[in-house]
């Protein structure tokens, strides 16, 4: 299963759409923007999850796709 994460960027301003909480796949100005691309992903990619995390690295949402 392909796990997606949505991270706010510590060095700047915006948000991170990250495969496997490794590779940054694309960085985004609006947390909004990052959520419609990661949930895109994962839906192109089942199955799949994604996290919202804040700034703490704690997951404030979860969603699956099978």
């Amino acid at each position: 299963m392909n796990m997606y994460s949505i991270v706010p960027n510590p060095n700047a301003i915006g948000w991170l759409v990250k495969l496997e909480n490794i590779a940054t796949e694309e960085q985004y100005n609006a947390e909004e923007e990052a959520i419609e691309a990661a949930e895109k992903l994962a839906r192109e990619n089942r199955p799949s999850t994604f996290q919202i995390l804040n700034m703490e690295h704690d997951v404030v949402d979860e969603i699956t796709f099978q």
